[in-house]
């Protein structure tokens, strides 16, 4: 079979539950993976043929692809702020408006590193929090980004933690010479484990998606992204919120400065729940769409 024809024959398949571009572009994905093909491959050599050994193999994900199963989990990796993870069904896919939480956060991190850096040797690292870590999409970003950073990931999932800590950045932290994250087991919604320390920098992405929500999110996600990790009820949406600022307030560094994602539907009543907790200098940050996406707050 040409690539063509394959590329072709998937994009129809596809087209039910995505539109044509999307369709296009999960193939291309699919294809570059199993196959080791470019975006215009099929352009440049239209006579490329496909390996019918690799034939079942791509059916196979083809057809995990037509009932609804993400792209991402079906190639076991995903693309976030210039870095590869490995995603699986027990973590969330990381979306492209938590890079603009990262680039926020690797700014604060980066100025704290270098404020830091006149006390010479004697100085500590920064410290920074990643509550409800997941695939350790955001912890990972942070420690890589700024060397030295010493990271923390928190999540009550153990099978999420499993894939945060099974990233494979070998070469990247030999190059950069920075730390690795390190994970612990805990649920935000009880009480903060002794020992962390104080933080300079919190981060956070908890479950915000209201119930009622649901029927607005593709089958992809509902049927295939973690519901513990997406959901919150809808008599008590802020729940999560309330967590992180009782953690902040126990862990936070006297100028420690903290971003957390939120639903944009609750930027104020989000808002509400840390500047009620005592944080006073807290703000509400839109995203590329201007849609209320985080929440800076700080002591």
């Amino acid at each position: 079979m040409l690539l063509t024809e394959f590329l072709s024959s998937g994009i129809a398949s596809l087209e039910a539950l995505y539109p044509t571009a999307e369709a296009r572009s999960i193939m291309l994905m699919l294809c570059g993976h199993l196959l080791g093909t470019k975006s215009y491959t099929h352009i440049l050599e239209p006579s490329t043929a496909i390996d019918n050994r690799k034939l079942p193999v791509l059916q196979e994900s083809l057809d995990r692809l037509v009932k609804g199963e993400p792209i991402q989990y079906v190639i076991g990796l995903t693309e976030f702020c210039g870095f590869t993870f490995k995603v699986n069904k027990d973590v969330l896919i990381p979306r492209p408006e938590t890079e603009l939480l990262c680039r926020e956060a690797i700014k604060i991190i980066s100025r704290k590193k270098r404020m830091r850096g006149a006390y010479g040797k004697g100085a500590g690292p920064v410290r920074v929090l990643d509550l409800c870590t997941g695939s350790g999409n955001i912890a990972w970003t942070v420690a890589l980004s700024v060397p030295g950073a010493v990271v923390v990931g928190v999540d009550v999932s153990r099978e999420a933690l499993a894939v945060a800590s099974g990233q494979d950045f070998a070469r990247e932290l030999k190059d950069t010479e920075a730390l690795a994250p390190s994970f612990i087991q805990a649920d935000i919604l009880g009480d903060v484990p002794a020992g962390l320390g104080k933080f300079d920098v919190i981060l956070s992405n908890p479950p915000y998606i209201m119930e009622s929500e649901k029927r607005l999110l593709r089958r992809n996600v509902l049927e295939y992204e973690p519901s513990i990790a997406l959901f919150v009820p809808d008599e008590d949406p802020l729940v999560y919120y309330r967590a992180v600022a009782a953690w902040s307030s126990d862990l936070m560094a006297p100028d420690a400065k903290c971003l957390t994602e939120i639903n944009e539907c609750l930027g104020p009543e989000t808002r509400k729940v840390f500047t009620s907790a005592g944080f006073t200098d807290s703000e509400i940050i839109r995203d590329f769409y201007d849609r209320n996406r985080f929440i800076f707050y700080a002591p």
